[in-house]
């Protein structure tokens, strides 16, 4: 990948990180070609600018104060490998459970494919049992494997 390719890529991955956690997810999906965001630990697909839409406002209402730190970049031919923390608080709603107050700290992995210089797909991977145990809400993890 030539050098210039890899400078855009790490603005738009960078511009989607800030566009979320200042919940402005028009400018989140622009960052997109084809909106896709898979979460692996939940087998959860979300596709389409409206169901993608969907999941942020859903995540954003369980955990409006949802931030990225120490976030590190790493470049490969058709992807952006994003190693980060993601913190939050529980004080809305998630998967029907009211909220404790509590709040997380959980590290992420997640694979910003793309095509040319727009994500084609966000894939995560994190440890989901740690997030609910973290904030108090283990009930969640046992509903969602019953589904």
């Amino acid at each position: 990948m030539d050098e210039a390719l890899r400078r855009r890529r790490e603005e738009v991955v960078k511009e989607h990180f800030e566009s979320e956690a200042a919940q402005e997810f028009e400018r989140t999906l622009a960052t997109f070609d084809k909106p896709h965001y898979e979460i692996m630990a939940t087998t959860e697909v979300f596709d389409g600018a409206q169901a993608v839409m969907g999941y942020y406002k859903a995540t954003r209402t369980a955990f409006p104060d949802q931030r990225h730190d120490n976030v590190r970049l790493h470049f490969a031919e058709t992807c952006v490998i994003a190693e980060f923390d993601l913190l939050g608080t529980n004080t809305g709603v998630f998967y029907g459970f009211e909220p404790t107050g509590k709040s997380f700290r959980v590290p992420i992995v997640a694979l910003f494919f793309f095509e040319g210089d727009k994500i084609v797909n966000e894939r995560i991977y994190f440890d989901t049992a740690s997030l609910v145990s973290q904030i108090g809400q283990g009930a969640v993890l046992a509903a969602r494997t019953k589904s």
